[in-house]
């Protein structure tokens, strides 16, 4: 004879294989996701040092024009009494270098590039006055950061 209460009632949930199942194709989504979200992130920050590097680029032809022709001897001047830039931004190259700010005064790219910015401020150069990315690694598109 058959239980009364139990005719017509289905057992509810999941059995193992079905979450299993689940569980597979989340950690597969994952496995693709995460390389994606990280490769954004790199490409964030190498929009933030192009954003930068226009920027000081711009502070730069304000203070030439400012100045008569004469770029400074040394970027941070750019920076005092805030008129142009009221702090130097810093550069980001990721994978390659810390974040930093610090400028190198040179009027050549070397290969012991410590990230920061590279400035030209050898007077009489072809390049006098010009900023650079002070790294000679590339980015995701193969270009190399002193290109900029």
């Amino acid at each position: 004879m058959t239980n009364l209460k139990t005719v017509g009632k289905a057992k509810r949930g999941f059995t193992l294989i079905e979450l299993m199942i689940v569980v597979a194709i989340i950690g597969i989504l994952a496995a693709i996701a995460i390389p994606k979200f990280a490769e954004l992130i790199r490409k964030s920050n190498e929009g933030a040092t192009k954003g930068n590097l226009g920027a000081v680029r711009s502070a730069l032809s304000i203070y030439y024009g400012d100045m008569e022709g004469y770029y400074p001897l040394n970027l941070l001047a750019i920076t005092e009494g805030g008129k142009y830039m009221s702090t130097l931004p810093k550069s980001k190259t990721p994978n390659y270098h810390p974040d930093t700010s610090t400028v190198a005064n040179s009027s050549t790219i070397d290969d012991n590039a410590a990230g920061g910015w590279r400035y030209n401020n050898v007077t009489g150069n072809a390049n006098y006055g010009t900023l650079w990315v002070n790294c000679t690694h590339t980015d995701t598109k193969g270009s190399a950061w002193t290109t900029y």
